[in-house]
């Protein structure tokens, strides 16, 4: 069963948040697996308003590590089927959520996508979106984090980004 998350919580009465991503390196969304499944990636991407000041990078992987979150609720990792159950994510300010205040020290990681984003990008080139093959579908393991991290080292933008992912084991 597939789920999704976002970056900020889940929009209710007002449109998806968008989130700042800061002038260094910034989690903008960390999934947490349970020590029970591990999950799955189907697709991430991201967007932009405006581009930033510099050459920034927006990288999607794997740490050993949790950096300091805003906790997710349930609500905020839906499953895209209506009858499906809830995610199994562990939720937590250590565990699944967004807006990083404090990184953590990463040992360990996999990176599974890195994307440049241009100072001097068009439109086309503020919203990034991948979706992986059956066989080519990163996995990642129980008690281990899937983060998307932004660098954007002059000026500071609004990202959104999202993660598809199915819970397997």
């Amino acid at each position: 069963m597939p789920y999704i998350t976002w970056n900020g919580p889940s929009a209710t009465t007002a449109a998806q948040q968008a989130v700042t991503t800061g002038t260094a390196i910034k989690t903008m969304l960390q999934l947490a697996t349970p020590a029970t499944r591990m999950i799955q990636l189907l697709e991430w991407g991201w967007s932009s308003d405006d581009p930033p000041g510099a050459d920034g990078v927006i990288e999607l992987l794997q740490t050993d590590v949790a950096a300091t979150v805003t906790a997710h609720v349930a609500a905020g990792v839906p499953n895209l089927d209506p009858n499906g159950p809830a995610s199994l994510l562990t939720l937590g300010t250590s565990a699944t959520g967004y807006t990083a205040t404090a990184e953590g020290s990463t040992t360990a990681s996999r990176v599974f996508d890195v994307c440049s984003l241009s100072s001097t990008s068009g439109e086309s080139g503020l919203s990034y979106v991948r979706q992986w093959m059956p066989d080519a579908r990163p996995i990642i393991p129980i008690s281990k984090f899937l983060r998307v991290r932004a660098t954007t080292a002059t000026t500071a933008i609004d990202l959104r980004c999202y993660v598809v992912f199915q819970e397997v084991g």
